[in-house]
């Protein structure tokens, strides 16, 4: 079964996905390619990876509310993403997040230890290190020069591995022609949401079982991250895929195997 929803959270609206029948729920945030483009009516695009866990789970997949205020904090979107979690019944759940969904994932998990059942954290960061704030930064002078192509060019570049660059450089500037959003209000907040983010000192509070995953070569978070986050969370595994950066959620072919593992054992 495959749903688009849209539930209500205060004065606005969150999109989502889901897709599966099972009786356990996996939650997944995606990173900051929702500020450009969210996953109202995706349902069946986003449904082909997590296919292997249809018989057992209900995947549910979030962008974050329509309306976001200035000054819209990390931990502020933690907390309206349990809202919308509650608002549609979800109990406790696995919680899959992805570079800025990871970041996200971590308050949740901090703030609500009750409801987390397992969290994965992807390629992401405990706080905006020098690395991700460059990144993010140079993202957004971009977006301020309505520059889409250098933008999506650039995110490219940092994201993907050498060998996959290779292979498919060629067709980024056709995609970014395509892909240009009316404006870029949604990416800005949630781009500067990233440079105040810093969960380092409440790490600690993380007390469900937590597998982190990246690459060793992430030109968006830097080499560290995962590390940092391992050394400050007690219960966890680490798995760092070798030659792969930021884009291992889609270059690494075990990778959904890999979460589905995890979240059963």
């Amino acid at each position: 079964m495959r749903k688009n929803g849209c539930v209500k959270i205060g004065d606005t609206g969150m999109y989502y996905v889901s897709f599966g029948s099972g009786s356990k729920n996996l939650v997944v945030l995606p990173g900051l390619s929702d500020g450009l483009a969210t996953v109202k009516g995706k349902a069946w695009v986003l449904s082909f990876p997590y296919r292997k866990f249809f018989r057992d789970y209900t995947v549910y997949m979030f962008s974050r509310k329509n309306k976001m205020p200035e000054g819209y904090t990390i931990r502020d979107m933690a907390h309206d993403q349990v809202l919308a979690a509650r608002e549609l019944g979800i109990g406790q759940f696995c919680l899959l997040g992805v570079s800025q969904g990871g970041m996200i994932s971590q308050y949740i998990a901090i703030d609500n230890p009750e409801i987390v059942k397992k969290l994965i954290l992807t390629v992401t960061a405990p706080y905006a290190n020098n690395v991700a704030k460059n990144a993010v930064s140079g993202w957004i002078d971009m977006a301020g020069r309505g520059d889409h192509r250098s933008l999506m060019l650039d995110t490219a570049e940092k994201m993907y591995s050498e060998k996959y660059l290779r292979k498919n450089r060629k067709y980024f500037p056709l995609i970014a022609k395509f892909t240009k959003p009316a404006d870029y209000d949604r990416f800005m907040k949630n781009a500067c949401a990233i440079l105040g983010f810093d969960a380092r000192d409440e790490l600690s509070k993380i007390t469900c079982p937590t597998l982190i995953i990246a690459g060793d070569d992430d030109k968006t978070v830097g080499n560290d991250a995962p590390y940092e986050m391992s050394e400050r969370i007690s219960d966890c595994e680490l798995h760092i895929y070798e030659g792969l950066g930021h884009s291992v959620f889609e270059e690494a072919g075990d990778f959904y195997d890999r979460v589905l593992a995890f979240c059963d054992k």
